[in-house]
């Protein structure tokens, strides 16, 4: 009987196989951002994935009308000193050089559809966003998030009303945004709050030195990301060492006119999802709760989610 080592030798030994576990080993791709990746067409993906899933090096997940995969983390110790070996051998070859070039124009169309709503929609965010999930959503949860010292983030601020609403309560705010259009609006929503300083950034590069923040808050933010396990990394970078962050977003559903109509990148979180993302990105004493839906909301059932930077 051969060792097991020797099937996951056999499943590596396929160059597709390969290439297709390194755009996978920290992302989740559907079949057709693969083809665009690894320039292949859909049957050879599919046919090499399967193999992968078979043997267990990638895992996958419905969401709406498509499936979504990544690299699996589920492997022993002697499967990941394996995957090391062979990551670094090729990692470096041409193949793989123009699979992460492919991969990035990917990633830039995920964020230009959300990018190109937000621009268009800056005058219009604050209704639609009342019309969709109610009036008060901005303020759930915040009973258990202010001190008077903190200074907070508010990471993808959108227009500012989050930070208008915590602005009294707390000794300094800082407001990213990667639109310009929102932070205009938030500029005149904020005009007379004096602790508030308005930046533009993304969420997966922010403009905030290591260990600022002692609390930050996405709320309907981060299902527009490209890559959402990236920015609550980058959470963890700017927040100190027990700081903590607070995620409001929305339960899975299957609206999948909301990508075009809004830009959406993922069609909400599960409990699972978030979980594994804030525990992978260094955070521990995760929280995660439904919230009731508002009478007059149209859009999906919303989550509060909690967690501390570990030290």
């Amino acid at each position: 009987m051969a060792a097991p080592i020797l099937d996951h030798l056999a499943a590596l030994a396929e160059p597709i196989r390969t290439r297709l576990l390194l755009v996978l080993e920290d992302r989740e791709l559907t079949v057709s951002e693969l083809c665009t990746v690894l320039q292949l067409p859909q049957s050879t993906v599919s046919r090499h994935l399967k193999a992968l899933a078979d043997a267990e090096w990638v895992a996958s997940r419905a969401e709406a009308t498509s499936r979504l995969y990544r690299m699996s983390r589920n492997g022993d110790p002697a499967t990941h000193r394996l995957w090391g070996l062979v990551r670094d051998q090729v990692s470096a070859s041409p193949a793989a050089f123009q699979d992460q070039h492919r991969l990035e124009r990917v990633l830039a169309d995920r964020r230009t559809k959300s990018q190109q709503f937000f621009d268009s929609s800056a005058g219009e965010w604050d209704q639609l966003r009342e019309e969709l999930f109610g009036s008060h959503v901005h303020l759930s949860g915040l009973a258990a998030f202010l001190d008077d010292n903190w200074v907070v983030g508010d990471l993808g601020c959108g227009t500012g009303a989050l930070s208008a609403a915590l602005a009294p309560f707390v000794e300094r705010i800082i407001a990213v945004d990667d639109s310009a259009a929102m932070l205009s609006a938030a500029r005149k929503r904020l005009r007379r709050c004096s602790n508030v300083e308005l930046k533009r950034g993304r969420l997966e590069s922010l403009p905030i030195d290591n260990e600022t923040l002692d609390a930050a808050a996405l709320t309907l933010v981060l299902h527009h990301l490209p890559e959402p396990a990236h920015a609550l990394r980058e959470v963890a970078r700017v927040l100190r060492p027990g700081g903590r962050v607070l995620v409001l977003d929305m339960l899975p559903h299957d609206r999948e006119s909301y990508r075009q109509q809004m830009g959406h990148v993922w069609l909400g979180f599960s409990e699972a999802q978030m979980s594994s993302y804030l525990s992978e990105s260094g955070f521990d004493r995760v929280r995660i709760n439904p919230l009731p839906a508002e009478p007059e909301a149209k859009g999906p059932a919303l989550f509060i989610t909690t967690a501390r930077r570990t030290s």
